[in-house]
């Protein structure tokens, strides 16, 4: 049975609020889909890259100037792409698990494991003093 749009919505809240308190834990339950994915989209662009040197060769040795251009293009795209995939998953953190600034010039603690931090933000629901 599908979730209905209310779940749907409070799962994805979940998800980015697990992702903004702990972003370890985020990345390591993201796991093996998401580099698997990233790694499948690196290796198609660097293919591509290849191709589009060939191409830009090709249209170098043939004098088609159009062609060269084309091949330039391609490379560059796809370096773009495969930078980006590198960056996401490969190399690097997901831009989407950065941790954002405390609201209204609180501190944000360091310490503590995420279930004291729930704890402590479900107190605060409470309490009647937000987030």
């Amino acid at each position: 049975m599908p979730l209905s749009d209310e779940e749907a919505r409070l799962l994805h809240q979940l998800e980015q609020s697990l992702a903004a308190e702990d972003p370890d834990f985020a990345s390591t339950l993201r796991g093996a889909k998401f580099m698997a994915r990233n790694r499948r989209v690196a290796v198609l662009a660097a293919l591509g890259f290849i191709a589009g040197l060939a191409v830009m060769f090709s249209g170098v040795v043939s004098k088609m100037t159009w062609l060269g251009v084309i091949g330039f293009l391609a490379m560059v795209g796809t370096a773009f792409v495969f930078s980006q995939a590198w960056r996401r998953g490969i190399g690097g953190r997901d831009e989407q698990t950065t941790v954002p600034s405390a609201p209204r010039g609180r501190q944000q603690k360091s310490s503590g494991s995420f279930v004291d931090r729930m704890e402590e933000r479900w107190q605060r629901r409470r309490d009647g003093d937000g987030i």
